[in-house]
């Protein structure tokens, strides 16, 4: 598990947040191996165009994320709790950055959850009772539907064993 520093991570925590989740038909360590696996997003992203790694250590882990229309993000991990979940820091390499938390729960016998929260840096410098309306209308809705492409995504190649189709479930005006 790796050291996070508290006072950036409650700067991040104070965000508005939006959460999906998804039941999986993988047990525990099946689903940790694979969403930690090197490049995994290229099998399981719907709008991922590449996942390169820059770095895969046991002790330090990021990538970058190419979406289809071309937008590149860089993932930096900053927790890693075996086989339960990771956080991570997601955006432009010199721009704001997001907060992702990635969780796995048991559920029954050879199945789990998977819960995706972001705290979005959109919005953020805004007062919040300002950017109340706009976070409702604006952004959730593109999130969650983003969050459940994502998740579907990842639902999508454990049943079938194949990469998942680009733009699956339909495009999204931030990534396609």
């Amino acid at each position: 598990m790796y050291d996070v520093d508290i006072m950036n991570l409650n700067q991040y925590l104070k965000r508005r947040k939006i959460s999906k989740s998804i039941d999986l038909n993988i047990n525990r360590k099946k689903l940790w191996e694979l969403i930690t696996s090197p490049g995994h997003l290229n099998n399981c992203h719907p709008f991922c165009k590449k996942n390169d790694v820059i770095c895969w250590e046991e002790n330090y882990h990021e990538d970058m994320l190419t979406y289809l229309n071309g937008l590149i993000y860089k993932r930096v991990f900053q927790n890693w709790d075996l086989e339960k979940g990771y956080d991570l820091l997601i955006g432009e390499a010199d721009g704001p950055q997001s907060y992702v938390i990635w969780r796995i729960k048991d559920t029954i016998e050879n199945q789990c959850r998977l819960t995706i929260t972001v705290y979005p840096y959109l919005l953020d410098k805004w007062p919040r009772m300002l950017s109340f309306i706009p976070f409702v209308i604006w952004i959730k809705p593109r999130l969650y539907r983003y969050l459940d492409s994502v998740l579907y995504g990842f639902d999508y190649f454990i049943r079938n064993n194949e990469s998942v189709p680009r733009n699956f479930k339909g495009e999204h005006p931030w990534f396609s």
